[in-house]
């Protein structure tokens, strides 16, 4: 991982380093206000200008629903400037998740600093993408969308003196096709860091990787994960908002590039039987103005008070984000034990097999010390998700929480009753259990907002009951000859 965070300049398409305003109280926040306010302006004189010059003549309004799933419409050019100004209204009603039939109407209102061309359109077709915050006709926050959820955390933190970073590791498989009527037909037989110069998967990751770049999206690593046509893209370290962005954008230039081959790219979480699912382990940091937060150099593990504070508030409320980081049925096939993802909550400096990580930094690099957040999967809602990771850590920090005992053995080997002895305890393991603790949770109706906590629990029961009513293929083979 880098050094220190990078802050993408997405309207620029480039990445640099952010100033800040060395201000304090009032004057701060009127220098903050003022900086705000020209950014602004000048993002959206340079989204005018950049349509007009290049000849855009559609623009995507991106953003997604409750769950994560991408949502859009297309505007012309000429529509733009409106957009920019007010917002363009829809019917939200259409959307899961956000507004009922009688009070259907909200307002999609780009972020200009996302603005982006979409280079794997035609230059005779030139056509750009923004993200949209969602507003009230009213011009206040829609309480349903995920972007404001994540918006909302990020500025309890500011409040406090932090700014949240991640840094996300992207797991994924290619398939033949998308057929639910066959099993999954994998596209290569390769395993961790197999180098193949040549094959299909290698060059539709190398192909989105260099999409991603092109659109101004730093990556930092890529290679071929554990099972048969896995592959993973690291992107690197920036603000939490951006990079929930990223997420979105880095999952549809990936399904676009293997979509143009006739080929389907998959963030399913556990699509194979027998093999590792596909993970999104999360590295994250809090900076407090230029320097990191979690940065105790006379500390036996280099972790300051702060650090230690952040891990024991995700681990005291690792139980009720579960549901979030992990919102799917599918999701739960992968957090079982011997597939390297995380049962049990637990942290530890090196230990892949505990749910909080604590990577080693190199030497003389103090400043990239981090912390790896190892349970959510490539198939969760990033706003939704770095929205409650952060908020268990804040609380953790803002209550005082002791630091549990390190797990420093291999906790996949150890016995219910040794884990027990230990005081370890294991992460919900089904969507059921999960949503049961999420719904006694205080953090997260607080972080979510009553809106999102109340449909995301009653979306994911309807999912778990209709997922209940299924007889599979596994109670036929095991039982119909039997019973």
């Amino acid at each position: 991982m880098v050094a220190r965070p990078t802050v993408i300049h997405r309207s620029l398409g480039r990445s640099g380093s952010g100033s800040r305003v060395p201000t304090r109280g009032s004057d701060r926040r009127r220098a903050l206000t003022t900086c705000e306010a020209w950014g602004v302006q000048s993002q959206r004189d340079y989204v005018l200008r950049t349509v007009e010059e290049r000849g855009i003549r559609f623009v995507q309004l991106w953003f997604t629903d409750v769950l994560g799933t991408p949502k859009g419409f297309n505007i012309t050019s000429a529509e733009l400037e409106n957009a920019l100004n007010e917002g363009m209204t829809f019917d939200g009603s259409a959307i899961d998740g956000f507004s009922r039939v009688q009070e259907a109407d909200v307002l999609a209102r780009p972020d200009p600093k996302t603005f982006q061309l979409l280079p794997w359109h035609d230059d005779d077709d030139t056509v750009a993408r923004v993200f949209c915050d969602i507003a009230n006709l009213d011009g206040s926050p829609f309480e349903g969308d995920p972007r404001h959820a994540l918006r909302r955390t990020l500025e309890r933190a500011r409040t406090l003196g932090y700014t949240f970073f991640v840094a996300p590791e992207i797991e994924y498989f290619y398939f033949a096709d998308a057929d639910s009527g066959h099993a999954p037909q994998p596209l290569d037989y390769g395993s961790y860091f197999d180098l193949s110069v040549a094959d299909l998967t290698s060059n539709l990751r190398r192909r989105s990787v260099l999409m991603l770049e092109e659109m101004g999206i730093p990556v930092e690593h890529t290679q071929h994960e554990d099972a048969r046509s896995q592959h993973e893209i690291d992107l690197r370290y920036t603000d939490a908002l951006t990079m929930a962005d990223t997420v979105m954008t880095t999952r549809m230039v990936i399904k676009e590039m293997a979509r143009r081959e006739g080929v389907f790219a998959s963030f399913m979480p556990k699509p194979l039987g027998g093999v590792q699912g596909s993970g999104m382990h999360t590295h994250i940091s809090l900076w407090e103005g230029e320097q990191n937060a979690f940065i105790d150099e006379r500390d036996e593990y280099g972790l300051s008070e702060v650090a230690r504070k952040f891990i024991a508030g995700l681990l005291h409320h690792a139980a009720e984000i579960t549901a979030v980081t992990n919102q799917w049925v599918n999701s739960y096939k992968r957090l079982i034990g011997g597939y390297e993802a995380p049962v049990h909550v637990s942290w530890a400096r090196n230990n892949r097999s505990a749910l909080v990580r604590v990577p080693v930094v190199k030497h003389g690099k103090p400043e990239s010390t981090r912390l790896e957040y190892r349970s959510p999967d490539s198939a969760c809602n990033p706003y939704l998700a770095f929205s409650v990771i952060l908020a268990a850590g804040l609380r953790g920090i803002s209550e005082d929480y002791p630091l549990p005992d390190e797990a420093d053995a291999n906790l996949f080997t150890m016995s219910n009753r040794e884990l027990a002895k230990k005081g370890i305890d294991a992460l919900p393991s089904s969507l059921h259990d999960a949503v049961n603790v999420m719904e006694r949770s205080e953090l997260l109706a607080e972080t979510l907002g009553e809106h999102v906590f109340e449909w995301f629990i009653r979306n994911k029961r309807a999912e778990w009951d209709d997922y209940q009513a299924q007889v599979t293929q596994f109670e036929l083979d095991r039982y119909l000859p039997l019973l």
